[in-house]
This record gives C-alpha cells, structure tokens and sequence, in this order.
C-alpha cells in the first residue's frame, strides 16, 4: 500500500496572531520569515497602527502625528492574513479565536499581543469621560492632539501638571520624557509658563540624567514632586482640573494624567492575566504560564526585569517567533538572550538612553549584570546630540521591522 502524500499528510501549523502593535505585528513577521510554510493570521481591528514612541513630540508640536501611523499592507505582502476586527474570546481547549463577527480562528500555536488597557477604576473622579477634558495621551492618536491643542490653546503663565503612575507602566522613561518636551515648548512659547510631575513613586527610569538635563536646558520651569512629598494623586474633579493629593491640591491650565495601567482587556478573558493584572510567561518560549498553547509578548506580558517598551515588545516578538517556529514543528526552543534600549528626548537635539541585556532565570527573565548602562551623566552637547539621532534611527527600524 501505498503512502499518502507528504503535503497530504500533514496541514501547514497555524498561528494566530491577536494585537497589531509592535509586539504582534514584529512577531507575525519574524515567524513568517523563519518559516514560510507556517500560516500566519494578525486579527487587529484598527486598519492603522499610531505609534507612542516619538509621540511627545507630536504633545510638544516637534513632530505630526501623521509619521506615527502604519498600515498592515507590509505584513499582508509577506502571506500574512491580516484580519480587520476584535477578537471577542478563545477556546483554548478547541484551541480556537471566536472574531467579533462570529467567526472561527482555528491555531495551533495562540499569541496574545494585547498591550495595555488603563485603570480607569484607579484615581477617584478619573474615568473614560474625564480622559475627554483631561489626557491621558499613554496611547497615541486623538488623545496625543488633544493634549497638544491644550499646550497651544493655554495663556502663557499656565501651570501644566504631568500624573505619573507607580510601577509597573507602559514606558518608565516616558513621563519624564514628555515634561522635557513640554518643557521645550513651554520654554520657547510660554515662558511664564510651569510644570511640575506629580509622581506615585520616589525614583524613576533615568532619573539623574534627567535631572541634570533639567537643571542645565529648563531651570526653574520643571519641579519633581515624589511619593514621599506627596506626588500621589488620590482625586481628580475634571470640571475645576484640580487635582489632590495627600499634602494638598492644584488647580492647573493643563493636566495630564497617566493612569495606571494592566494587560489590554483580551488578557482577562483569554485567562492569561493573573491578579496583577499582567500575564506571567515562561521566559524562555513566553508561553503563558496560565494557559497552555497561548503566548504573551509585549507590553501585557509580565518580563521579570525587562521594562515595558516598544523595544522589549520588538525583541521579544523575535526570541517568540522562533520559540514558536520551533514548537510547532516538535523541537524544543533554545534559551534566549534579549536586548532593551530606550531613547529619550529631553530636547529636540538632546537624547539620552539606558540599555540592558536580560536572560532567563529562577523562572523570569534577569538582567545581565555588568551588561548595561546608561548615557554617560556629564557627556558634552555632541554626543545627546548624536543619541537623538540614534533614537530616530532606531523608530526607523522598528517600524520597519514590524510593518514593512
């Protein structure tokens, strides 16, 4: 008797894809290039992806909001299936995607790419509505605009007020990246102008170098309040933006208020977001370490020391990609190593960074020690100079990376 053919025998494994970001669309593509015989599906409802890195600077009027945004036509090029609408559940043990229309994904491999949804149940009088008169502006589009028609529109002389959230968070330099550009701008618009950081926290991402770039581009303009000096805001009235906190409260022309934050909603109902909030993952392969043949990367997954950003959502799509590539193919995948990078603004000319290298260990993924560091603290104008530039170049690769 004769065998059944080869390509009979055996159907090419499927892989579904839930979240264009940068997480699901790096990852999408990566796999797709490591194994062309694998068949890929992206399910994102957005026909556009808006980018947050380099979004301060659409806030602070340095960049348009146009050289933020993607498509998917890159992904659908390289045999990617790109479906255009919400996922509204799985079956893990049917291993299949319920769509938003009623229809089926069947996979064998799931990779849940959700990034973050926001607490609005988390500060007293700060909900969806609230957002509508006072940003949050943590995830780019029209939220970004607003918060920039705000800047524009306020006499000179206002107070702005920036809400940073405790730990953990989309981005931990991002708050005092966008106080630095708005800064710039209120620095060279609104000279009369103030902003101070209201923090829930009493250290942050980069701190000294921030601080000290602060002092040297922006004296007298920006002021750090921290969790001990009561930077916690604890009540928001939109009606009169003032905001309260345990010393006291401020009334301000501008507020921004960055909430804290949790794995974008699919997360809780897939399964795999535990009481945090957040997605605990095996490191080595990010399957979910709730539910078996479902993977989280990116900005949902919990990654041990490794922050939440769009470079980490970059690398940890790759090490996944070939992870699953493996799996679904019956081999076992090698332990990775990971690179993050993070580039801020201070000015439009100014970078700074800190990168770290992380592997896994005791479970979660551990930085390296002695394999990171920072931009040197009292490095001269050249090189944040050149680090600006490093920063812009690296957006120009990751959006290609992920989008094509």
């Amino acid at each position: 008797m004769l065998g059944a053919p080869a390509a009979l025998a055996q159907a090419a494994p499927r892989v579904v894809v839930i979240g264009g970001g940068f997480a699901g669309a790096s990852f999408a593509r990566a796999l797709k290039q490591k194994d062309a015989g694998i068949a890929v599906t992206l399910v994102e409802p957005n026909a556009r992806y808006t980018a947050c890195p380099l979004s301060n600077a659409v806030i602070a009027g340095l960049r348009e909001i146009d050289a933020q945004q993607f498509g998917y036509d890159g992904l659908a090029r390289d045999g990617i299936t790109v479906v255009t609408q919400s996922a509204a559940g799985v079956e893990p043990q049917a291993r299949r995607v319920r769509l938003a229309d009623g229809a089926n994904l069947d996979y064998d491999r799931l990779v849940v790419a959700p990034g973050i949804d926001l607490r609005f149940d988390a500060i007293p009088g700060y909900d969806a509505a609230a957002a509508e008169q006072i940003p949050h502006a943590w995830k780019a589009g029209e939220q970004t605009l607003l918060l920039r028609r705000q800047l524009e529109a306020m006499e000179d002389g206002g107070l702005v007020v920036i809400s940073a959230p405790a730990n953990p968070f989309r981005c931990p330099p991002g708050p005092y990246e966008r106080a630095s550009l708005i800064a710039h701008f209120l620095k060279t618009k609104k000279p009369r102008s103030k902003l101070i950081i209201l923090d829930a926290k009493d250290a942050f991402s980069k701190q000294r170098l921030f601080e000290a770039a602060w002092l040297e581009l922006y004296p007298g303009l920006v002021e750090w309040v921290g969790l001990s000096s009561g930077g916690r805001v604890t009540e928001v009235d939109p009606a009169t933006r003032t905001l309260t906190t345990e010393f006291g409260s401020h009334n301000v022309a501008v507020a921004n208020i960055i909430p804290p934050q949790r794995a974008g909603t699919i997360a809780a109902t897939v399964g795999v977001a535990d009481q945090t909030g957040w997605c605990p993952i095996d490191p080595v392969s990010f399957e979910s370490r709730l539910v078996p043949g479902i993977h989280v990367i990116g900005d949902a997954a919990i990654g041990g020391a490794m922050p939440k950003s769009a470079f980490t959502a970059n690398a940890q799509a790759k090490v996944c990609a070939g992870a699953v590539a493996s799996l679904v193919r019956g081999r076992e995948p090698e332990a990775p190593k990971l690179i993050n990078t993070c580039y801020s603004l201070v000015a439009p000319d100014y970078g700074i960074s800190i990168a770290g290298v992380y592997r896994p260990k005791d479970g979660l993924l551990a930085e390296v020690e002695g394999a990171g560091g920072t931009s040197p603290l009292n490095a001269p104008r050249s090189v944040r100079s050149e680090e600006a530039a490093y920063g812009e170049a690296w957006f120009a690769t990751i959006t290609t990376e992920a989008f094509g």
